[in-house]
């Protein structure tokens, strides 16, 4: 009877030991194993598909560095209010680390600053105070030179500025450059926030993709005859550029700067982030856009 109780007992651990055997390099396993960094992308628009190329960027910086992303949009376009709101409930939602593209860099930068948000926040596009980092253009240089591109073709009357994120620090530090150069020149700027219904205008500039593309496709269903100046490096923009319905555009690689911004905001999480140079733009025209130089900027081949 004891022998019998004794074999029991001995089995009894042999069975525990093999289990053992089985869950403890698992629990290894699983304790080795890194979590990718849940990261939030914020844009101010209310779909994303201007940012395609920028999306690429972005999903190549985070397989290279092992983050999930999340991409955001606004129920309304450049609603600084909303983007706020979404901003806090991501973070407070687990979100290792955020990327925004700002729509109202005063109220995000009040939060940041306030620390509100406990996560790295990287600013794209704009500058925000209180952030991680930042991945931007010198937006005055570019409004500048986008101006001076206007000013080759320009023969008479005013120049329609086309003001669609007035919260936006960026795009609005582009607007106030052409417009200044515009002034200077003894051209009349005129602010609008939108084209007018008629169409009635010869020279219009816009300072976002978003406003760009728009004011191209009315421009070619519409038939309308103005000369159109505007940003943005995408597909959609970049064809209008090749049929002439833009005339000339401020163009930029959206890939290293979506790259750059995932980048920056995964390394905040491990070390105090990086200044970065001003990202290099280009001002071009229809017949540029399949010089060599440009080939990578505007068609860049990704795996």
């Amino acid at each position: 009877m004891k022998r019998n109780r004794f074999e029991m007992v001995v089995l009894s651990f042999l069975g525990a030991l093999v289990i053992l055997s089985l869950v403890i390099p698992q629990l290894v396993r699983d304790e080795g194993r890194i979590q990718p960094l849940a990261l939030s992308v914020l844009f101010r628009d209310t779909e994303s598909s201007g940012w395609a190329i920028g999306r690429q960027g972005m999903e190549q910086a985070a397989d290279e560095l092992g983050a999930e992303l999340r991409f955001l949009n606004l129920t309304t376009q450049n609603d600084g209010e909303e983007q706020a709101e979404l901003l806090r409930r991501e973070a407070e939602g687990g979100a290792g680390a955020l990327v925004v593209i700002p729509a109202d860099s005063v109220a995000l930068s009040a939060i940041l600053i306030g620390g509100g948000v406990s996560c790295p926040v990287v600013a794209l596009e704009s500058p925000v105070a209180g952030g991680a980092g930042e991945v931007v253009l010198d937006n005055e240089q570019l409004g500048r030179r986008l101006a001076e591109a206007l000013l080759e073709d320009w023969t008479s009357g005013p120049v329609l500025l086309l003001d669609t994120a007035p919260g936006c620090a960026g795009v609005t530090a582009r607007l106030e450059a052409a417009e200044e150069a515009l002034e200077e020149a003894g051209v009349d700027a005129v602010r609008v926030e939108s084209l007018p219904e008629d169409g009635s205008a010869d020279w219009m500039m816009t300072f976002e993709r978003s406003a760009t593309l728009r004011t191209a496709e009315r421009k070619e269903a519409e038939g309308l005859s103005f000369a159109l100046y505007g940003v943005g490096g995408s597909t959609a923009i970049t064809a209008h550029l090749e049929r002439g319905t833009i005339s000339a555009m401020a163009a930029w690689s959206d890939y290293a700067a979506g790259y750059l911004a995932v980048r920056q905001a995964v390394e905040a999480t491990r070390e105090p982030g990086r200044e970065l140079e001003p990202l290099p733009f280009f001002i071009l025209r229809g017949e540029d856009i399949y010089a060599p130089e440009y080939q990578k900027l505007l068609f860049p081949v990704t795996s």
